[in-house]
């Protein structure tokens, strides 16, 4: 929380213009977020078309669009606009002027369409803040999924699952569980990259070779893991029951499972960075953008792990 700060002020970026982000964000305000001060970041005439009334100055910073938008229809002219978004949001968590971000969603495919290499929002920050490895972790329906890999085609998943790459993401999981979530001595459930956990060698060996040995390292050292676990059956209740969060390999391992738990109310959130950012679990909609009927429940559960994110971080 910022010194001197009664309550935390909570960036929200309103993300691509042509899809739900807009209108999501300006849901916000007529909500009950207790406990902190929300601020939108972007266009102003955007935000109050889309939510039909003004926005009050104390709850906007405004970034203008560098072309109209209309609600559906995307446009790689705007795609420079969704980057100062985030930046203006960086910006005010590195000078104290906002406690945390939390981000609606943008379209990667025209960013890239607008010649800027862009890969998601986790890696974008964390380029931007100088974080060598970023850890995202879902959570929603009473699961905590990070994952070891993230935007990585599948053919590229196994030569990524290294020693160090799982020691970094586990030691980063273990100790933000403890800052961020208030865990004392988390206990993490980590699944096997291949079907069965390799079943002894005989369906791959990166369990023997990888994981199980860097696993038996970090016990060693007090963290409380568990596996690897076949990925098949690591959410059964009874083994959930008994751990704090799950560590996917891949992208789709873990987040089929969280998003059949909680779609539309389920938080990203990135570990490792300096700075508290949070974000939906889903895409733009362009389909519903400007219709009114795109649930906000998503964002508001963002917007409120934030803030609870905030209340443990407080000196």
């Amino acid at each position: 929380m910022s010194p001197g700060a009664a309550t935390p002020t909570i960036a929200v970026t309103t993300g691509e213009p042509a899809g739900i982000g807009p209108e999501l964000a300006a849901a916000l305000l007529d909500g009950d977020e207790r406990g902190a001060r929300i601020v939108l970041i972007g266009d102003r005439t955007l935000l109050e078309q889309r939510c039909g009334r003004p926005i009050p100055a104390a709850n906007l910073l405004h970034v203008p669009l560098a072309a109209p938008s209309t609600a559906g229809r995307l446009d790689p002219a705007n795609a420079r606009y969704v980057l100062e978004l985030l930046d203006a949001a960086l910006d005010g968590c590195a000078t104290g002027r906002f406690d945390a971000m939390v981000t609606a969603p943008v379209h990667k495919g025209v960013i890239n369409d607008a010649g800027a290499p862009f890969t998601g929002h986790t890696e974008y920050l964390a380029e931007r803040t100088g974080t060598r490895l970023p850890v995202m972790m879902l959570v929603g329906g009473g699961l905590r999924v990070a994952l070891a890999t993230t935007h990585l085609p599948l053919a590229e998943v196994s030569s990524a699952i290294t020693a160090e790459r799982l020691t970094d993401v586990l030691t980063i999981l273990d100790a933000d569980l403890k800052t961020k979530f208030g865990i004392a001595a988390p206990r993490i459930l980590v699944c096997g990259l291949n079907p069965h956990a390799g079943e002894g060698g005989h369906l791959g060996r990166e369990e023997l070779d990888v994981i199980e040995p860097t696993l038996r390292r970090l016990q060693a050292k007090g963290l409380r893991l568990t596996g690897p676990v076949p990925a098949d059956t690591a959410f059964l209740p009874e083994r959930l029951a008994n751990h704090d969060a799950v560590l996917a390999m891949y992208h789709d391992q873990g987040l089929p499972v969280l998003k059949r738990a909680a779609f539309g109310a389920g938080v990203n959130v990135t570990l490792g960075l300096p700075i508290v950012r949070t974000s939906v679990d889903h895409g733009t909609a362009l389909d519903l953008a400007g219709k009114g009927r795109a649930d906000p429940g998503s964002l508001r559960a963002a917007t409120q792990l934030a803030i609870e994110i905030c209340a443990r971080r407080q000196p």
